[in-house]
């Protein structure tokens, strides 16, 4: 497929913006859907609106086949072992929380230590903190270079006998590094030490297999791989899955109730308690399909004429500069000396350019580089390189218009 079929497949790419054609730039934050996941949304909404797992009649069957259908997609996607491994959350936060309050109430207690990096979004970092106050644990913090590398050598020091678990993203949502998950994966395995990846970024842009990764937890969102918001998955191996209590309580996850004890059920019932997102979940299975067609079709003309351009501009401070030629994906934050980055962000706005400016839910990775915020210009495989030629002409006249 040509771009422009591509780009047919996401209506809100004709969109306008102040009477110029929108150029989405913020797709480290949201993807647009497709067409095939709003109608499948529609479908679920108008036609298989019914409660799931619960009834024997008709609608009810065909809603809880679509939402199952859905987690087997997953599956093949992500290449779990079983669909029993495959848990169905509102998006990456809820998935990490759920591990961090099941896994925590298992595996952590007073004294115990949890390692995370300074380049973590808020949401793999925030719950970990929660859970050191709850059992009286330690957080301790992988250091990144100032090129935006995580420091390994750092990381094997830090792991220790009270080590429980090790979380770390994928790809980080401000710097755009491919992280060696594999090799972090299998340094912490040699010291008995579980690894759950933050994998918002690294599902849409790398081929993600969770045996070959050999991670212990891969948590996602939908919306950021096409599908609707709300949805979520948790990948868990079955080892830990089994052995960790649910979330929370309510209908469909327990086995049997009596006011003397109630027994739960076997993953994923047991981490799905209540009415799940019926009308959501489904719309994984085109967004999946609509990845994999973006992904036969993706070059890197785009991520190499911006790398490029900014690295050449003297006033432009990038963060995240790859060390090698596969080591970067299309995700750009960076700053302009003596041009703040929302009064950026909002003359680019004005070009009909959309991008994100701030601190992007990573405030301690921006008190590592020094910075109150930056401004990140995010691609998807639908954007052009015209677009990015675009963004590039705009920027430099957003910046002579403030410096």
């Amino acid at each position: 497929m040509d771009k422009d079929e591509i780009r047919k497949m996401f209506p809100a790419l004709s969109e306008k913006v102040y009477g110029k054609d929108l150029v989405y730039l913020d797709n480290a934050a949201t993807s647009q859907r497709a067409l095939s996941v709003v109608d499948k949304w529609v479908q679920m909404s108008t036609q298989t609106n019914a409660n799931i797992h619960r009834a024997v009649h008709a609608l009810s069957v065909k809603a809880t086949e679509e939402y199952e259908a859905a987690r087997d997609a997953v599956k093949e996607f992500i290449g779990a072992a079983d669909r029993s491994e495959i848990v169905f959350t509102s998006g990456t936060t809820a998935s990490i929380n759920l591990v961090a309050f099941s896994f925590g109430e298992r595996f952590v207690g007073e004294g115990d230590e949890i390692i995370v990096t300074e380049e973590e979004h808020h949401s793999n970092i925030v719950p970990w903190q929660m859970l050191c106050s709850r059992k009286k644990a330690e957080l301790r913090v992988v250091k990144v270079a100032d090129d935006g590398y995580l420091d390994l050598e750092h990381l094997k020091s830090l792991l220790s006998p009270k080590t429980r678990i090790v979380a770390v993203a994928h790809i980080s949502n401000v710097l755009g590094i491919i992280n060696p998950v594999k090799e972090i994966v299998d340094i912490c395995h040699a010291k008995g030490v579980p690894v759950l990846v933050d994998g918002a970024q690294g599902i849409v842009h790398c081929g993600v297999n969770v045996q070959d990764l050999d991670c212990d937890f891969y948590a996602f969102s939908g919306h950021k791989i096409y599908a609707a918001t709300g949805t979520g998955v948790l990948y868990g191996k079955k080892k830990w899955l089994d052995e960790m209590p649910p979330y929370m309580g309510g209908g469909e996850m327990i086995e049997t109730v009596t006011f003397e004890g109630t027994t739960y059920a076997r993953s994923p019932q047991k981490f799905e308690a209540g009415t799940q997102n019926i009308a959501g979940a489904p719309t994984l299975i085109p967004a999946i399909e609509t990845a994999r067609i973006l992904k036969e079709n993706e070059d890197d003309s785009v991520l190499k004429y911006v790398l490029d351009a900014l690295m050449k501009d003297e006033r432009i401070t990038l963060y995240g500069v790859p060390r090698g030629t596969n080591d970067k994906v299309p995700v750009f934050s960076f700053s302009v000396k003596g041009a703040h980055h929302e009064d950026l962000a909002l003359i680019l706005d004005k070009m009909g350019i959309a991008v994100r400016s701030g601190q992007m839910c990573a405030e301690p990775l921006m008190d590592r580089l020094g910075v109150t915020g930056l401004l990140r210009a995010s691609f998807a495989p639908y954007n052009t390189l015209e677009e990015a030629q675009y963004f590039i002409k705009s920027l430099d006249r957003a910046i002579n218009m403030l410096i």
